[in-house]
């Protein structure tokens, strides 16, 4: 089973006294295998895979542990265009899953107060052509480049990126939420396929969520659940409740203004067709939040109906 929603690696082939880097589709596919087809991906690379390198999306840190048990380490690295492109790298003598390894040679990171990481070093581009208003708003006054991307540096100088500070949206209480560790820690759950956190100017957060269909239909035909059609699914208040305990078993640190206090089912994926996702599957947030407007009104306004009942 391919997964869509994870990043795209390079492996790095070995043999006959070179190595060399590919990225063929069989890489794609193999960065995409659920774990239990892991061998089948090792197979299309005749064996000789030593590791994988990830970027362009996160990666689950449950997923890098899976890989390194079954021999192949995944590097993660992080940059930018403006950057040439790396500014940090794992290394398979010092990888550690859930970050995206240490600044390269001459570089250096720091996180500004905001939570920005900034960088600086011969790899960073000296602006944009012919654009020097563009130029001035992405470096500091002390000359370092503002990646956009939220992140934290651990004691020993490995980088965790957390969100794009694009993507962060501020509650009506003023709480700043960032929605993609949340985000990423929900799809844990078996039975969400896609989910975006919504929230921006209102009391709390929400979500909505696309199931995985087969595996709620396999739990309705379990537990004796009866429903005509998949929108009917997505009423049920037994199915709502499930979700609601899978969320809530997941994201069991979330300070209290994080937590997930409504959600609402989708019948329809996301897709880059529908206008909701980039082409290399990123959320489009502003899209989402127009579409959707009915049922994300609909939402609030029944929690809060509910929580004045109680």
């Amino acid at each position: 089973m391919l997964r869509p929603d994870l990043p795209v690696a390079f492996a790095l082939r070995t043999g006959g006294g070179r190595a060399s880097w590919c990225r063929a589709s069989a890489v794609t596919a193999f960065a995409r295998l659920e774990p239990g087809n892991i061998d089948r991906g090792l197979d299309a690379f005749g064996g000789r895979i030593r590791l994988l390198l990830s970027g362009g999306a996160a990666l689950p840190e449950d997923l890098a542990y899976i890989y390194i048990g079954a021999g192949i380490p995944i590097m993660q690295g992080y940059g930018l265009t403006e950057t040439s492109p790396v500014i940090t790298a794992g290394v398979l003598a010092d990888n550690r899953p859930g970050t995206v390894g240490k600044a390269i040679p001459n570089v250096e990171i720091r996180i500004a107060e905001d939570g920005e990481i900034e960088t600086r070093g011969p790899n960073v581009m000296k602006g944009y052509y012919n654009k020097p208003e563009e130029t001035r708003q992405v470096f500091t006054e002390d000359g370092w480049f503002k990646t956009g991307d939220i992140g934290t540096i651990d004691a020993d100088g490995f980088l965790r990126i957390t969100d794009r500070k694009k993507e962060l949206f501020k509650t009506s209480g003023g709480k700043y939420i960032s929605p993609q560790p949340i985000e990423q820690a929900i799809k844990g759950s078996r039975f969400v396929s896609q989910v975006v956190l919504i929230g921006a100017g209102r009391k709390f957060p929400a979500a909505l969520i696309v199931p995985v269909w087969e595996q709620l239909e396999s739990y309705c035909k379990l537990k004796g659940i009866e429903v005509k059609s998949r929108k009917d699914l997505c009423h049920h208040p037994r199915i709502l409740d499930l979700l609601n305990r899978q969320i809530d078993a997941l994201t069991p640190n979330l300070a209290r203004y994080e937590k997930i206090k409504a959600i609402a089912l989708l019948e329809n994926e996301f897709s880059i067709e529908s206008g909701e996702l980039t082409p290399t599957l990123k959320i489009k947030r502003r899209v989402i939040d127009e579409k959707y407007r009915d049922i994300i009104d609909r939402l609030y306004e029944e929690a809060e109906t509910s929580r004045h009942a109680e």
